[in-house]
């Protein structure tokens, strides 16, 4: 048994320090331009949708910023958290999102001209697979529009889902 026990310890200590090693080679985030390009949307916002408030997004950068946690409360009871990162390892953002009662939404997609583009298949309440587009405009004026949509017949065609603006508060 001291063998066995003996083994793995090392084997445990082999895999911590591998760990270490990929870790110390990793670069920081921070010192990535491509990881900060989604920062616009950094803040604690009211958004509205048709003149309408519809609820209260908090974004926060969290560990060490490479990450952004999304906080939604909406008007109508709904709830719900993302995390948002530049994945260097595929050149992609990407969004998890989870609902208060756990349905949840995995995106992935970039910034150019001015907006992040996200996307992502889902099902739907009757199991059929549809498509999310989700795309968050970086507006002059420091607002940010978010505007969702949904296609049911692999992106042919395009519902709209949700146009919120997000003015700080």
């Amino acid at each position: 048994m001291k063998t066995v026990s003996t083994a793995l310890t090392s084997l445990g200590f082999i895999v911590v320090s591998g760990l270490s090693i990929v870790s110390a080679q990793a670069p920081a985030c921070s010192d990535s331009v491509k990881s900060h390009q989604f920062d616009f949307w950094i803040g604690d916002w009211e958004v509205t949708a048709g003149g309408n408030v519809v609820g209260r997004n908090v974004i926060e950068p969290i560990l060490d910023g490479c990450v952004l946690q999304e906080n939604w409360t909406g008007t109508s009871g709904s709830a719900g958290s993302s995390f948002n990162y530049y994945n260097p390892q595929t050149g992609e953002w990407e969004q998890f999102w989870v609902w208060r009662r756990g349905t949840t939404i995995h995106t992935k997609g970039g910034y150019a001209d001015g907006k992040m583009v996200l996307e992502g298949e889902t099902t739907d309440q009757n199991g059929d697979p549809s498509l999310n587009r989700i795309t968050f405009f970086n507006n002059e004026d420091g607002t940010v529009r978010q505007y969702w949509q949904v296609s049911s017949d692999g992106g042919e065609t395009w519902t709209d889902a949700f146009d919120g603006l997000y003015t700080k508060r």
